[in-house]
């Protein structure tokens, strides 16, 4: 083999290289974005690979028809999965730039640099969790939440902020007005066959249950043993009654220090995907304060109660998006996620080198 041969084939080989390390970071990369909330952990979302992008877009198969039926929390998941996507970026040293399509379909640009500094929030991808449980009743500081809330904007250009996060402290009237628009929420929805039937559908009875499918709401997040379906399935069924919904919501409502509640001027697609990031952004600040958030959105689930909300709360008349509750409590289980290989499209002739 002649010099200029062996020159080649040592290009051919770098650039080999190179092209595996990238594929490696952008599996790493597609692995934090599901590690992002969605309803019913039904984890809506497809992703595609360019030489120098990743695109994520909706999986419709996974909507939830019931209690989403204009996708609105499709695409807030979808959101929270591009925030988890870019922070994780920055710890690999990309650099991002994002383009949303008017369909909700996100262009993610990646290009590697040095000059990235890396988001410590990265870190916190993997230990975020919502948790179900009953809090300890131990009151968060109010001048942590707002430091934490005004972090959540740093870099952000003003025209930028369409998401507000308003906060509620435990035993002020708003915190009342939102505890009984829960529970309005789930005589609505309880009363709701369609809704009830959905719900099922998504809950794992078992671990053998939830080991099949890898999404869901697992019997572990919600704090139950682990025992045979027959045993399980017509206690869960019997338990989706708005009197029992009612009477463990209200208990951890009242365990908890603050209620936070989302909005925006806008409601379309474009707006939704910004509250993901907003909201998962928030979401990872909260984590690495050690507080603990689980999600109320039954008032912003039924059309009439959020309308309600809009006229009663001190909001501006904004569109409820997504309510949290927030407080500190032990660690729970953790939910499953699909393997990735389930959620990226690949093209037939690319399979080979994605080892799919």
């Amino acid at each position: 083999m002649n010099f200029k041969m062996l020159s080649i084939t040592l290009m051919m080989a770098l650039v080999a290289l190179k092209g595996r390390a990238q594929d490696s970071d952008f599996m790493t990369l597609i692995k934090a974005a599901t590690q992002a909330p969605s309803g019913h952990n039904s984890q809506p979302w497809w992703f595609e690979t360019t030489t120098h992008s990743i695109v994520i877009s909706p999986n419709l198969d996974k909507a939830l028809p019931a209690v989403d039926s204009q996708h609105r929390e499709l695409f807030i998941s979808l959101g929270c999965a591009l925030e988890n996507l870019c922070t994780k970026a920055t710890e690999l040293h990309y650099q991002t730039e994002v383009i949303l399509s008017e369909e909700g379909v996100i262009t993610v640009g990646l290009h590697k640099s040095n000059t990235v500094v890396s988001d410590p929030l990265a870190a916190m991808i993997d230990k975020r969790q919502t948790n179900r449980s009953v809090y300890e009743n131990r009151q968060i500081d109010p001048i942590l939440l707002q430091r934490l809330i005004e972090r959540v904007y740093q870099g952000q250009a003003s025209t930028e902020r369409q998401v507000k996060l308003y906060t509620f402290a435990k035993d002020t009237p708003p915190f009342e007005t939102l505890t009984q628009a829960v529970l309005q929420g789930n005589t609505v929805q309880m009363g709701d066959p369609a809704f009830k039937s959905e719900l099922l559908s998504w809950i794992r009875f078992n671990k053998k249950h939830a080991e099949s499918t890898h999404d869901g709401l697992s019997y572990a997040v919600l704090g139950a043993p682990n025992l045979p379906r027959w045993v399980t399935e017509p206690i869960v069924k019997a338990s989706l009654k708005a009197k029992t919904q009612n009477k463990t919501d209200l208990k951890k409502i009242q365990s908890s220090s603050h209620m936070v509640l989302l909005t925006t001027e806008k409601n379309d697609i474009l707006t939704w995907i910004q509250i993901g990031r907003t909201l998962e952004r928030f979401l990872l600040l909260l984590t690495q304060e050690g507080i603990a958030h689980a999600y109320l959105n039954q008032p912003c689930e039924v059309p009439e109660i959020s309308a309600t909300l809009r006229e009663n709360l001190p909001i501006a008349h904004a569109y409820p998006q997504i309510l949290l509750r927030l407080g500190y409590a032990q660690p729970m289980a953790y939910s499953k996620r699909k393997d990735i290989r389930e959620v990226i499209k690949v093209k037939s002739e690319e399979r080979r080198v994605w080892n799919l």
